[in-house]
């Protein structure tokens, strides 16, 4: 259900996509990333690192998701997850 405040440009935006990487090895689980997401994007793994810890995946059902706002990236304390722009080329198709 759309709201009935649309932005005047709504028919020239287009709303960014974004693919997040995690480097497994390097979360310890901070939380930060998944609680801090403003998309929901992020849940922890069931499955832990070397170093015990539950790292992040992509949530079930939300791969589609992200809007590469990069926020995961700027609050990871041990650079473990970044998330990369699709193309709009690659969306569309």
């Amino acid at each position: 259900m759309r709201s009935a405040r649309v932005p005047l440009d709504w028919d020239r935006v287009t709303v960014p996509r974004g693919s997040v990487h995690v480097i497994p090895h390097r979360c310890k689980e901070c939380h930060f990333c998944v609680d801090f997401c403003p998309k929901d994007v992020l849940a922890l793994s069931t499955e832990t690192n070397a170093k015990g810890y539950r790292y992040p995946v992509v949530a079930p059902g939300k791969d589609e998701a992200c809007v590469h706002c990069e926020f995961c990236t700027l609050v990871c304390p041990e650079y473990a997850i970044f998330s990369v722009e699709i193309p709009r080329a690659e969306v569309m198709a």
